[in-house]
């Protein structure tokens, strides 16, 4: 009797997305064929570790996390650097998964020469565009037939309530033209490429509109945009099930492809902005109750995305496994998170055994 009930609460545990059974061959690309591919933000360093052998059996597609930034892979107006780029798309073509590239023009880890001319005051409108367009041709033919889909343009979308776009360079000199230009200059150098539009805090219903606002108008224009990636950088405490639950209706009016493109669930409370270290976030530890409600929202954001599968044609996770996490030093610089389905030694956490039971 004792056996039975002991058989009994280890299949409710299962079922419940709470054990972890060992003998699975199945990764989340397999329980995930029939509706999505299933990708991962990589490092050339990544592939070279244990966890190359667990990226071939979990996913089917890679994304660069920095190597094909434009600071990283065009460090001086003369000078490319392909190495960690090529180490990455190569490991792709090598084991058959699909890759994205990431991304072309951002207001982030840009070099300061494309914004300025060679005596050093800002660079005109004629002169940034070319650069822009050249830097653009570049990446994208180097990489034609091999990339399949194009962050093109990201984080173009300010978070201020009252401002519509980024008060970037790329805004000042350029206007906002410069966003459809970035579109034409990838659809040129790669007609068969997906180009989309990516951006985070989606769920938020300000910024979502101006985001929507933004592509609608894109596409609207005939300008060459095929999806919009939702970066998913979530938490604990958001999004709510409404709120997701709307947000991906809402774009899927678009009628362009959606893809879950930088997917995360911090194990604390969200903030936005990057703070300095309090007493409290030395104590890190990756509790019982943050693992419960981990699972609880990684569950949640998997249903609605089966929910939504005629929209989304892709979720993209923002690192491999706990061992290293951009959020270990955001938005509090050293403190240790717990955002992904793989714990430090590269096992399957509880939330992913609540993950791979989505499909069924």
């Amino acid at each position: 009797m004792n056996r039975f009930i002991l058989a009994f609460a280890f299949v409710a545990c299962v079922q419940a997305g709470y054990s972890q059974p060992s003998s699975s061959e199945k990764g989340l690309k397999d329980y995930y064929k029939n509706l999505f591919p299933i990708g991962v933000a990589v490092s050339p360093q990544a592939l070279k570790t244990d966890e190359a052998k667990l990226i071939l059996k979990q996913f089917n597609s890679m994304t660069p996390e920095n190597a094909m930034k434009m600071g990283p892979i065009h460090p001086t107006e003369s000078e490319y650097f392909w190495t960690h780029a090529d180490s990455i798309v190569a490991f792709a073509q090598r084991n058959n998964l699909m890759m994205r590239g990431h991304t072309l023009c951002w207001h982030n880890q840009t070099p300061n020469w494309l914004f300025t001319d060679a005596n050093g005051n800002p660079a005109s409108k004629e002169i940034l565009l070319q650069r822009l367009k050249e830097h653009i041709t570049s990446v994208v033919t180097r990489y034609k037939g091999k990339v399949y889909a194009w962050d093109v343009v990201n984080e173009a979308i300010s978070d201020k309530p009252d401002e519509y776009l980024r008060n970037s360079e790329w805004l000042k000199i350029c206007g906002e033209e410069y966003i459809a230009k970035a579109f034409q200059y990838a659809h040129e150098a790669d007609p068969n490429a997906l180009l989309f539009y990516n951006d985070y805090n989606e769920i938020n219903p300000i910024k979502r509109e101006k985001i929507f606002k933004l592509v609608k108008g894109l596409k609207d224009a005939g300008v060459p945009i095929h999806g919009v990636g939702l970066q998913g950088h979530w938490a604990l405490n958001e999004p709510s099930r409404l709120q997701l639950d709307s947000t991906l209706t809402r774009f899927s009016e678009l009628g362009l492809k959606i893809q879950i493109t930088e997917l995360d669930i911090s194990v604390y409370p969200k903030e936005h902005n990057a703070r300095e270290r309090k007493a409290e976030d030395y104590n890190s530890t990756f509790t019982k109750e943050k693992e419960a409600k981990q699972i609880e929202v990684y569950k949640m954001c998997f249903e609605l995305f089966k929910k939504h599968k005629n929209a989304i044609s892709g979720v993209t996770f923002w690192n491999i496994s706990d061992r290293h996490s951009w959020l270990d030093n955001f938005p509090v610089r050293g403190r240790k998170d717990y955002p992904l389905l793989f714990d430090k030694d590269l096992k399957p956490k509880k939330a992913y055994w609540a993950v791979v039971e989505v499909p069924k």
